[in-house]
């Protein structure tokens, strides 16, 4: 690949129309982090409704029935859709990739380009269903018929078929950087690079792609009927002439995976950064791989757990129960890995590190209060309670939230040329982290007391409006302020390490992989006229035979 195809004319085809990898994996990571404003915003709102029913809430006004439902619905939707995916894996998919295996840029570029357009696409339909008449959709982000099929039960006749539009369209775009990152990776390695010389976050968004593709088709088809239901009239998902319960089936083949869609880049960037931090060479580089894989398949048999109190046969929900407890194993197995390979490091607590040893901690509890919901007997207490959305954040603030953050505060120098502080980067963490345990500890209790998870105003139930757990409510709420308030120095530290922070080296970090031996930030076309030459895998730290205690990919030996 030349390394000059691309270069830019003008500040549009530099910054707005780019086909340079790295400017349009910006372009994902702003829209990302922008679209997580609204996300947050959206929390907020819905628990300031939960802790003081009734009351005005500030910045926003009185949250009625219909905004309420509209507010999940959208916060679950962008957080996922709008946050985690293009942040981990179209980011720093495209930023990424090309740097760590010698690639110039994308084996497509302009296809490259579409798929942020379209994403971009994607986003301003999402929002701008929050402008019609009624507002959003608030079907909930799951989406489930026939309230969401029939307009005269959700109350939003355009803002349904709004929301399903946009959630299309997003799923496109990430069908077309797919092609790309599978395609680069396979044909644009630099000179040396076997696949098991591949960092373990290129490996992990590879197979996040090959899952995301495999199981998408359904929910595909499933959203077209879905559309046609809304629109048309027709009856694919209601009890008239169709199966409700086909679209659950056909979203959780989608949504199951789709965890690992997005847990995987997440377990790529801690990956990079525990052995950086640790100064040790990754324990069991293949049996990660390996594990992951497996993951990979078994995440295709286990979609029917969120059926178990929908009518499901119990003798399928035994099978499904056993195979939600399998897939615990090889996700064991790789943060085992991870401990292991912090166990007798030269550890440096550094603010990346931190986030990548909260995102082990805090997962851990997402994984392990799993378990009781993947079984059949507990999940019919459990379901649709607050301890299913107390596990489910356990899990996916981690991947969303600390994953990224532990990505943008190691890449940062990479990306811009600058040093953050390493001062307001610890207040960020702290604050993040024991906010953030502040809001989902009381829900897991609220959960067990039997709180349903789509209750709008709990003084209507007075078996669940007790002072007792009213506090609880306020104790979260209270929380999420402090988490907000809390990313307040990560955008000062951002903002001000932009524009006056400390020049950052080629490799402040001392790291082995190919992005650290270019410049910062990177140039058009990365490594100029002379692509790297690998020799190594990319964890050779603290090696008995060398003075220095790391050993680049492209350092002859």
């Amino acid at each position: 690949m030349s390394g000059d195809h691309h270069g830019p004319t003008s500040f549009w085809s530099k910054y707005i129309f780019s086909l340079d990898h790295k400017i349009i994996g910006l372009q994902y990571m702003w829209t990302g982090m922008f679209m997580a404003l609204f996300g947050g915003f959206f929390a907020y709102a819905f628990r300031m409704q939960l802790a003081f029913p009734g009351q005005e809430v500030p910045l926003y006004g009185v949250v009625t029935p219909l905004n309420y439902n509209a507010l999940v619905t959208n916060h679950g939707t962008i957080m996922i859709f709008w946050v985690a995916m293009p942040v981990l894996i179209a980011a720093m998919g495209n930023y990424m990739i090309p740097l760590m295996i010698g690639a110039d840029d994308m084996v497509f570029p302009k296809l490259n380009r579409l798929s942020y357009q379209i994403f971009f696409l994607s986003s301003v339909v999402l929002l701008a269903s929050f402008i019609v008449p009624n507002g959003g959709f608030g079907g909930a982000w799951t989406s489930y018929p026939p309230l969401s099929s029939n307009p005269e039960y959700n109350l939003t006749p355009l803002g349904a078929p709004l929301w399903l539009t946009a959630v299309a369209l997003e799923i496109v775009a990430f069908l077309i950087g797919g092609i790309n990152f599978l395609t680069t990776v396979m044909n644009a390695r630099t000179k040396g690079m076997k696949m098991y010389d591949l960092p373990i976050l290129v490996w992990m968004i590879i197979i996040a792609t090959l899952l995301f593709m495999a199981s998408v088709g359904p929910l595909i088809a499933g959203s077209v009927m879905l559309l046609f239901d809304q629109t048309l009239n027709t009856n694919f998902f209601s009890v008239a002439g169709g199966d409700p319960m086909l679209w659950q089936h056909l979203f959780w083949f989608f949504g199951h995976p789709e965890v690992y869609v997005v847990l995987l880049p997440a377990m790529g960037v801690v990956a990079e950064i525990i052995t950086t931090f640790s100064r040790k060479k990754i324990f069991g580089y293949k049996a990660i791989l390996y594990t992951t894989f497996a993951t990979g398949i078994l995440s295709f048999f286990v979609w029917a757990h969120h059926q178990f109190v929908a009518g499901i046969d119990p003798r399928m929900a035994t099978i499904f129960s056993i195979t939600t407890l399998m897939i615990s194993i090889p996700i064991g197995e790789m943060l085992f890995a991870y401990i292991a390979t912090l166990w007798g490091g030269s550890i440096q607590f550094k603010t990346p590190m931190l986030w990548a040893l909260a995102f082990i901690a805090e997962f851990l509890l997402g994984g392990v209060t799993g378990i009781h919901l993947g079984a059949s007997g507990a999940d019919i207490q459990l379901h649709d309670t607050y301890f299913v959305i107390a596990h489910f954040h356990y899990t996916f603030f981690p991947i969303a939230f600390i994953g990224s953050f532990a990505a943008i505060y190691y890449w940062f120098p990479k990306m811009f040329g600058k040093m953050l502080d390493e001062t307001l980067g610890k207040v960020h963490f702290w604050g993040t982290i024991l906010s953030f345990n502040g809001i989902f500890i009381p829900l897991f209790v609220l959960g067990m007391a039997g709180q349903h998870r789509r209750i709008y105003d709990f003084t209507n139930f007075p078996d669940l409006a007790t002072p007792e757990l009213q506090v609880l409510r306020i104790i979260a709420t209270a929380s999420l302020v402090i988490l907000m308030v809390s990313q307040i120095p990560f955008f000062i530290n951002f903002y001000q390490s932009l524009r006056k922070g400390e020049k950052a080296p080629n490799n402040p970090w001392k790291a082995n992989t190919l992005e650290w031996t270019v410049p910062s930030p990177p140039p058009h076309g990365n490594f100029g006229d002379q692509f790297p030459t690998v020799y190594r895998g990319p964890y050779e730290y603290s090696h008995p035979d060398r003075e220095s205690d790391y050993w680049p990919q492209n350092e002859p030996n």
